[in-house]
């Protein structure tokens, strides 16, 4: 799957941009059936919202159980101060998570694949597991913003094998949104660990390294189609989304099934529905 040159770039940088990964009619299926949930989802069932400020703070009951399920989570800025939506349902929706890739068909359909097996070998994935599917739809105007961190502070295995594989369903650019990461940043250490302890959560500090600032920060403007997969320590951030475009896209977390996953990690599976890998 990937090149000599494209592992030795992976491995130096900690990410990598795959072009035209997914086909048009494959991105048209995925956006019409989140669509479609978001159509049948009732406002009135939960206003949860999305944020990555103070996640201890604003983790409840209906993120919890969304672990091995398939629920809508409302952008920050959604509600006005009556408590009412500003604008339509279907542009208030921050994303929906985070076990579609298990429970619907047309998810399952588009995140297993001989293609997506192989690309996991050759980024070191030798046992692949799948523990997490999000739809980030990043509405125009009030598309939230995702403060810098790592993936891995939310799947830590021992050693660290998480990795991200992070599909552009629309044009990602530095207007809308689009991901900045730190070239390297895959070798710094982990700095924090989101511990769930049954319906307790909280965030441990691990260590000072600050986050990348704009002297190594560098934008990943992507095509709608491209794949972008990378390292479970690679800090990564995107900024509020003040355009009148939206940016979807489509994100899975996948271990290494060689490595032990902490008990502590917010996302666990037991016999009854097990994790399983691309294929």
């Amino acid at each position: 799957m990937l090149s000599p040159e494209q592992q030795q770039q992976y491995a130096r940088d900690g990410f990598l941009v795959l072009p035209g990964f997914k086909r048009a009619d494959e991105i048209a299926a995925l956006r019409q059936r989140a669509a479609e949930i978001v159509n049948d989802f009732d406002p009135a069932s939960s206003r949860a919202i999305f944020t990555t400020r103070e996640q201890a703070k604003h983790t409840d009951d209906y993120f919890l159980r969304s672990d091995n399920t398939i629920r809508c989570f409302f952008e920050e800025e959604a509600f006005g101060p009556d408590g009412e939506l500003c604008q339509a349902k279907a542009l208030s929706i921050n994303k929906i998570g985070h076990a579609m890739h298990d429970l619907d068909p047309v998810f399952s359909a588009f995140s297993h694949g001989p293609e997506l097996a192989a690309l996991a070998t050759d980024v070191g994935l030798a046992v692949p597991q799948l523990w997490q599917s999000m739809y980030i739809f990043k509405q125009p105007g009030i598309g939230g913003e995702v403060r810098w961190h790592q993936d891995a502070t939310y799947f830590e295995t021992t050693p660290i094998s998480v990795t991200t594989f992070w599909f552009a369903l629309e044009d990602a650019n530095r207007d809308n949104g689009c991901l900045w990461v730190e070239p390297g940043g895959h070798r710094s250490p982990l700095r924090e660990r989101f511990v769930r302890m049954g319906d307790e959560i909280r965030v441990e500090k691990l260590s000072d390294l600050p986050w990348p600032g704009d002297a190594t920060a560098v934008p990943l403007e992507a095509r709608a189609g491209d794949l972008v997969v990378f390292h479970g320590l690679l800090p990564h951030y995107s900024a509020p989304n003040r355009s009148p475009v939206s940016r979807h896209a489509f994100t899975l977390h996948v271990t290494d099934g060689r490595t032990a996953y902490s008990p502590l990690n917010w996302i666990q599976r037991d016999a009854s529905f097990p994790v399983r890998g691309f294929l």
